[in-house]
């Protein structure tokens, strides 16, 4: 099933959220000092591209508190508004809404992506 929905999803919203990331990340890498953030945000297409049967996971300290703060004012509000009204008009339709869903995961994840792992 999670095949399925994959397929699924990359066709109706995957391709666009994951194009986002890696656009976000090939921003980021311009900079010698962006490279870490670029780098966790191809990490998170690999996500958008197909996340369903994967889970986020939050958690870290002090320096992923500030990668957070400054990701946020730069990148993260634009992304997560995208994914969130992405979300919105997918849970239009009874069948749209487990893609509505990933799509507020996603949009969570854009506001606090360092700190964050992917089982």
């Amino acid at each position: 099933m999670g095949l399925l929905g994959n397929v699924i999803w990359f066709i109706f919203g995957g391709l666009l959220s994951g194009l986002s990331w890696c656009l976000a990340g090939c921003l980021w890498c311009i900079s010698i000092v962006g490279i870490p953030i670029g780098l966790q945000c191809f990490k998170f297409a690999g996500l958008s591209f197909f996340p369903f049967g994967k889970e986020v996971h939050y958690g870290g300290g002090a320096g992923s508190f500030l990668l957070n703060i400054i990701w946020l004012i730069v990148s993260g509000l634009p992304m997560a508004l995208e994914f969130a009204v992405l979300g919105l008009l997918f849970c239009v339709t009874i069948v749209g809404i487990p893609f509505g869903m990933q799509q507020f995961k996603l949009a969570k994840l854009a506001l606090m992506p360092f700190g964050a792992e992917v089982y």
